[in-house]
C-alpha cells in the first residue's frame, strides 16, 4: 500500500497534474484494446489511410467495420478510473487529459471537451477529410445503409472518414502542440493505461520529465518509460485512481 500512500501524496503536493490516457482505462468500461494479442486488429488488420483514400471499397469495409462495433462503443460509459480524473479535474487539479482514446468517455464524464487533448481523434463522429465540416454517425449510417453508398460532405463534396487518426494518416498538430506545452508546464504527469509504445505520443510523458516534472506510470504491464518513472504501479486501474482521489 506505500505505493497508494505515495501517490496520493505527489497528487496532493502538486499543482498542475496532466493525465494521459490509453485503452487500459476503457477495457474497464467494455471497449476492447485493439492492440493486445487476441485484439480486433489482430483478427481484422488496421486499413491504413493510403487505402481508404485510393480505394472505394477500402472506405466501405471501412464504414462496415465501423458500424459493426458501434454497439460495443454506444454502450459504453464512463468507469471509476475517468470519475477518479474528472474529480481531480473538478477539483482545479488538472490542467489537461491528453488521451490516445477515441471513446469521448472522459469528455462524457465531465472533463470538458476543450480540455480534452484526443492524440488518434474520435469515433463519435464523422468528419470531411477536405474542409473538416463534422457529420453525425446517424447521417452517415442512414446514407450508408442504401447500398453502402459512401458519405460524401454536404458543404464541399469530399470524402467523409470517422474522426480518428488511422494509420498512415499525419497526426493531428495542434494536439501534439497542445499535448506538449501541457507536458511541458505541469508539474505531476501521470500515464493511465498506455502501454507507451506508439509514436510520436509516447514522447510526451518523456518531454514533461525533461521539463521537471513528476512521473507516475499506472498501467497492468511494464512499459518502457517505467525506468524514468518517479512511482509505478502495475495495478488494476479504476480501483487505483478510486483510492487514491478518495484517500
Amino acid at each position: 500500500m506505500e505505493d497508494l500512500e505515495q501517490f496520493a501524496e505527489l497528487i496532493e503536493n502538486s499543482k498542475k497534474v496532466v493525465f494521459f490516457t490509453g485503452a487500459g482505462i476503457s477495457t474497464e468500461s467494455g471497449i476492447p484494446d485493439f492492440r493486445s494479442p487476441g485484439g480486433l486488429w489482430e483478427k481484422n488488420q488496421p486499413i491504413d489511410f493510403s487505402d481508404f483514400m485510393a480505394s472505394e471499397e477500402a472506405r466501405r469495409e471501412s464504414w462496415r467495420r465501423k458500424f459493426a462495433m458501434e454497439v460495443v462503443l454506444a454502450g459504453a460509459v464512463p468507469n471509476d478510473g475517468h470519475n477518479a480524473i474528472t474529480k481531480l479535474y473538478n477539483l482545479g487539479k488538472v490542467s489537461a487529459v491528453i488521451t490516445q482514446n477515441i471513446d469521448g468517455l472522459h469528455q462524457a464524464s465531465g472533463v470538458a471537451e476543450s480540455d480534452v487533448i484526443e492524440l488518434h481523434g474520435n469515433t463519435t463522429y464523422a468528419k470531411c477529410l477536405d474542409c473538416g465540416t463534422r457529420m453525425s454517425l446517424a447521417e452517415v449510417k442512414q446514407t450508408f445503409g442504401k447500398d453502402e453508398t459512401l458519405p460524401t460532405c454536404t458543404s464541399c463534396g469530399g470524402i467523409v472518414k470517422t474522426g480518428t487518426i488511422s494509420f498512415g494518416q499525419p497526426m493531428p498538430i495542434n494536439e501534439m502542440i497542445r499535448a506538449e506545452k501541457h507536458a511541458i508546464e505541469c508539474d505531476l504527469f501521470v500515464v493511465v493505461g498506455s502501454s507507451l509504445v506508439v509514436y510520436p505520443a509516447a514522447d510526451i510523458p518523456v518531454r514533461a520529465c525533461q521539463h521537471g516534472a513528476e512521473l507516475v506510470i499506472l498501467n497492468r504491464e511494464v512499459t518502457p518509460l517505467d525506468p524514468i518513472a518517479t512511482l509505478t504501479l502495475n495495478r488494476e486501474i479504476g480501483e487505483t485512481l478510486h483510492h487514491v482521489t478518495n484517500s
